[in-house]
C-alpha cells in the first residue's frame, strides 16, 4: 500500500528546487482580432487586429510552470542572433527567469511560432526556425553551458521539440554526466531522437510519441493491458527506470519496476489543451527531484495537465489551485 503523501509538506518542498531544462525553446506569438468579413482581394478572412501578445514556448513554457511552482527553471539552449532571440532574452527578463546559460548563434534562427486568432479560432500560423542539428562549435558551447549549470541542479528535464538543440551528438553525453552526479533525468520526447534518451530516470511521452518512436504505428493501444505491453517493450530497449505515458481525456499510466499505476483524467470543461505537456512534465519532474512514489507522480502531474487544459492559451499551472485541487482528491 502506498503511504499518504503529505501534499502541504511536498509543496513546500519544491520551493527552490533548482531545475535545468536542455532542449528547444521559442517564442509564442499572438495576433489577436475580428473576423466580420471575406478580402476582396482573396476567399480569405479578414482579420481587424486588435492586440499583439508574446510568450515563451516550447521549453521556456516548462521553464514557466517550473517557476510558477516554486522552482527555480534554469534554460540551457541556442537561439538564434536576430529580433527573434532579443524579444526572447527580454520576456525571460519580465519573467525573471535565468538566461545564464542561453547561447546565441549566428547560425540559427530563434524558433518563433506566430499564431493568427480570428474571433477566438485560430486561422493560420508562421513558424520562423531552422530545424538542423546543432553545428560542432555551437554543441562544444552548450556543452560547457551544460556542464556548468548542472553542477547546482536537483534534476534535468530534456525538452525536445526536434529543432535540433538536443541531437545525437549530445544526448548521451548530458545523460551520462547527470548519472554520474546522481541527478535525476525526466525525458519529453519526439519521434526524431526518441531512442536516443537511454538510461533515464522518467521517459514521457503521449500515446502517439510511443507508438510512433517504437513503431507500433499499426497497433491500437487501446486496452490498458496493450499499453503496459508497449511500455514493458520500450524499457527494455530504452532501459528507463520509469515511464510515463500521457492518454489524453483517459489520464495517465506510470510504470514502476513491473507494475503499473493507472489515474484517469478529472472531468473538467476543457478551453484548451496546448501546453499541457509542459505542465505535467514540469510538475513530474519536480515530483522525481524529491523521489516521490510513482503514484504520487502521476496523480499530481495528471492532476496539473487538467487544470491547465481549463484556461485558452498558453499558461502556467497556479499553485494554489494545483494544491487545493490535490489536498480535495485526496480527501475523497
Amino acid at each position: 500500500m502506498t503511504p499518504k503523501l503529505d501534499i502541504k509538506q511536498t509543496f513546500q518542498k519544491f520551493e527552490g528546487l533548482r531545475v535545468l531544462i536542455v532542449g528547444d525553446v521559442m517564442v509564442d506569438n499572438y495576433i489577436f482580432g475580428k473576423v466580420d468579413r471575406v478580402s476582396p482581394e482573396a476567399p480569405v478572412p479578414v482579420v481587424d487586429v486588435s492586440h499583439f501578445d508574446s510568450r515563451l514556448g516550447g521549453a521556456g513554457n516548462v521553464a514557466r510552470n517550473i517557476k510558477a511552482m516554486g522552482g527555480i527553471p534554469i534554460i540551457c539552449s541556442v537561439i538564434g542572433t536576430d529580433k527573434e532571440g532579443e524579444e526572447l532574452k527580454s520576456i525571460l527578463d519580465q519573467e525573471g527567469i535565468y538566461n545564464k546559460a542561453l547561447l546565441q548563434s549566428d547560425k540559427r534562427k530563434t524558433t518563433t511560432k506566430t499564431r493568427v486568432i480570428g474571433n477566438n479560432y485560430q486561422l493560420l500560423r508562421f513558424d520562423h526556425e531552422v530545424k538542423s542539428d546543432l553545428e560542432q562549435l555551437d554543441t562544444y558551447l552548450l556543452d560547457e553551458h551544460f556542464n556548468r549549470e548542472i553542477e547546482h541542479c536537483d534534476v534535468v528535464i530534456f525538452e525536445d521539440y526536434n529543432k535540433g538543440v538536443l541531437h545525437k551528438g549530445n544526448i548521451e553525453k548530458f545523460i551520462s554526466k547527470a548519472r554520474s552526479m546522481n541527478i535525476p533525468t525526466v525525458v519529453d520526447p519526439k519521434k526524431s531522437n526518441f531512442k536516443e534518451y537511454k538510461n533515464t530516470t522518467l521517459f514521457k511521452p503521449n500515446l502517439k510519441e510511443m507508438r510512433e518512436g517504437l513503431n507500433l504505428e499499426g497497433a491500437v493501444l487501446e486496452t490498458l493491458e496493450e499499453i503496459e505491453k508497449a511500455i514493458g517493450l520500450l524499457e527494455s530497449e530504452m532501459h528507463n527506470e520509469r515511464t510515463l505515458v500521457t492518454l489524453s481525456e483517459r489520464g495517465v499510466v506510470i510504470s514502476d519496476k513491473g507494475s503499473f499505476f493507472r489515474k484517469p483524467a478529472h472531468i473538467r470543461t476543457i478551453a484548451d489543451v496546448s501546453g499541457a505537456g509542459d505542465t505535467v512534465i514540469a510538475v513530474a519532474s519536480l515530483c522525481v527531484a524529491l523521489n516521490l512514489h510513482p503514484s504520487d507522480i502521476a496523480e499530481l502531474s495528471n492532476l496539473a495537465g487538467g487544470l491547465v487544459c481549463e484556461k485558452r492559451g498558453v499558461v502556467p499551472i497556479d499553485k494554489g489551485i494545483l494544491l487545493a485541487e490535490a489536498l480535495k482528491l485526496q480527501s475523497k
